[in-house]
């Protein structure tokens, strides 16, 4: 087991839910070929965090081996509010320093809530996680990946519908226990 609590309890929620639902069809790859990279962040202010993030992206930039990151706050933004000003930060930065059209930002919370969308609905879960997360993507991956793969529009909508066909508490059972588990 890692050495760090919430890159463990990360991982396991990937196997389980992103990789074991197929909420992302192309995560497992990654996964198995241990091509993800995993930025555990202490950091609780946005200014230090946005400093931190792009030095994620030049880490990335740097690495081509490495296919994505995943920065997990470990104790910072846990309000989702305050999260979701930092992912509009975050984007801002991609574009103001040059990452735009290299990076994407996916975003993954314990209080996920899509806009239209009940707190308790089912639905969250399919970008609900252990603890606050920005996925740095590399777009021209994706791009790669979604040009073979048979309707990848439909990725959300049939999260979305498997999420609510297992229901709020299956999700809130496997991330309780996905926690007191690492």
């Amino acid at each position: 087991m890692s050495a760090i609590p919430e890159i463990e309890q990360t991982k396991q929620w990937l196997e389980q839910v992103i990789i074991g639902l197929n909420f992302c069809p192309f995560a497992k790859k990654e996964f198995v070929n241990n091509t993800i990279h995993y930025h555990s962040s202490d950091k609780e202010q946005l200014k230090s965090a946005l400093v931190e993030l792009l030095a994620q992206c030049h880490y990335l930039h740097d690495k081509p081996e490495i296919e994505t990151s995943l920065v997990i706050y470990n104790q910072g933004f846990r309000d989702f509010n305050r999260f979701l000003d930092l992912v509009d930060d975050a984007n801002h930065l991609i574009v103001e320093y040059g990452f735009e059209g290299i990076f994407q930002l996916a975003t993954f919370h314990p209080e996920y809530c899509f806009a239209d969308a009940n707190y308790d609905d089912a639905g969250n879960y399919t970008n609900r996680s252990p603890y606050p997360t920005l996925h740095l993507i590399r777009e021209q991956s994706m791009a790669k990946v979604l040009s073979v793969y048979k309707n990848p529009e439909a990725i959300p909508d049939n999260n979305i519908a498997l999420a609510e066909k297992k229901g709020a508490n299956y999700f809130q059972t496997l991330l309780k226990n996905i926690k007191n588990n690492a």
